[in-house]
């Protein structure tokens, strides 16, 4: 295998193992579900509580800059978008071309079917990229992006953002099957 099949491979292997089939069967009241008080999450433009909100379309993120200290607890929804936006859709536009996201322009999802969809095409777009790089790509620093980093440092930090970010949506997806000791419904 060569560097870059091996990068690749990493998620990949994750990706079709475990984190796709755990969001399989993901209902829009489990997407949006706020396990406490005070969830940032998507919701309709103009109803968000946080101090700021991102996106161009009928749904926005909830946000902040700086971030606040502790970190409020996120719902499925934003962590989807947060992957789908933040840790792939920007270094898919930066490093492999196409169409640049943009967190303030992006049209995020009002559905789990909808985030699903969008994650679906931005991991595939990352998948296909990672693929292409040689050697040589791997080890100097993207060109475009703010990242200076070479680029297998890159691969290798989203690919860790997805396996933690995965694992966090894992865990909600278990909390909320589980809450107030219920036994849990099949997915």
């Amino acid at each position: 295998m060569t560097r870059n099949e091996r990068l690749a491979e990493q998620l990949d292997w994750h990706w079709r193992t475990n984190l796709r089939p755990r969001l399989d069967g993901l209902a829009d009241e489990e997407y949006f579900w706020e396990p406490v008080r005070g969830c940032w999450s998507v919701r309709p433009r103009g109803t968000s509580a946080a101090p700021m909100s991102e996106g161009s379309g009928e749904w926005a993120m909830d946000f902040a800059s700086p971030n606040p200290v502790p970190a409020p607890v996120t719902t499925i929804a934003w962590r989807l978008a947060h992957i789908i936006v933040s840790c792939l859709g920007y270094r898919v536009g930066w490093y492999f071309g196409g169409q640049d996201v943009d967190s303030q322009t992006f049209a995020y999802a009002g559905t789990a079917d909808e985030a699903l969809k969008q994650l679906d095409e931005m991991y595939g777009r990352w998948n296909e990229g990672v693929r292409a790089l040689s050697d040589a790509d791997l080890e100097r620093p993207p060109m475009a992006g703010p990242e200076r980093f070479p680029m297998e440092n890159r691969v290798l930090h989203v690919n860790r953002e997805l396996i933690h970010h995965g694992a966090e949506i894992s865990l909600l997806r278990d909390l909320y099957r589980w809450q107030g000791g219920a036994v849990p419904h099949q997915v």
